[in-house]
């Protein structure tokens, strides 16, 4: 899959009068800060600027995703990448990540990334200085704990960089994974496996049943047995989630944000 691909598949405008979701509308102070960094955070995925530079290494737009963000965890096993990532159909993120790796060194990818990034960024804010912000959220994200954090904590370690701009895309970065690498934790302390978590997220959000799921690589029986395991436990009907359902998506959002 190329950039155009990905964004023409992604990219869809709600359409307007569109009400949002009230897990954005009334969203906590922890999703609200999720919400103001995503668009940072994810800026090395669909900038078209990054993803032309990683395509002059050989990467397309899902390679880039899992090299790039897979990088920070060393020259690991794909198995190791695939339970990081963990949302992810594992055989597909192994195949990705060792094509990146078959393309071109991860410190060149790396180092490809960050200037492609950082130097799309600073066109993006070219009237603004993000220095303070960059700087009091670098400060408690990189405070944060990373026991049983791989992605957070890979990205911490990569350093804190003295540009504002790029310090800015780091923490957003580590926002970012610390969240995801917790809610990692929360489902697996739930007895949740990939599939089911990504069902209940979705129907929390307000997508239709397997649109979001589905994205991830898996195959259509593999979602139809989650369902069936959430729809056993009481906790999805008729293509939504039920009372319990709710109760148990939001315990796992409080667990995470915790």
């Amino acid at each position: 899959m190329d950039y155009a691909e990905a964004a023409a598949a992604f990219f869809v405008l709600r359409q307007e009068g569109t009400a949002l979701p009230v897990a954005v509308a009334e969203g906590s102070p922890a999703r609200r800060l999720r919400d103001a960094c995503e668009p940072v955070a994810m800026h090395a995925v669909w900038s078209r600027a990054t993803n032309e530079r990683l395509a002059q290494l050989g990467l397309d737009f899902l390679t880039s995703y899992v090299g790039g963000r897979g990088a920070f965890l060393g020259e690991a096993a794909g198995a190791v990448v695939a339970a990081a990532f963990a949302w992810f159909e594992p055989g597909l993120v192994t195949t990705l990540w060792d094509a990146a790796r078959a393309a071109v060194r991860l410190d060149r990818l790396v180092q490809a990334r960050d200037e492609s990034t950082v130097a799309s960024l600073r066109e993006i804010l070219a009237d603004e200085d993000p220095g303070e912000v960059a700087s009091l959220l670098a400060d408690a994200a990189q405070a944060a704990d990373g026991m049983g954090r791989p992605l957070f904590s890979g990205r911490r370690a990569d350093g804190r960089p003295q540009d504002a701009v790029h310090c800015l895309w780091w923490a957003c970065g580590l926002v970012r994974e610390h969240r995801g690498d917790s809610h990692v934790a929360v489902a697996a302390a739930d007895g949740l496996d990939a599939i089911e978590m990504n069902i209940l997220t979705e129907l929390w959000i307000g997508m239709p049943l397997l649109s979001y799921t589905a994205t991830r690589g898996w195959t259509p029986d593999a979602m139809q047995r989650a369902v069936a395991r959430l729809e056993s436990r009481g906790w999805v009907r008729d293509g939504g989630l039920t009372d319990s359902g709710l109760s148990a998506r939001l315990s796992s959002r409080r667990s995470a944000a915790a």
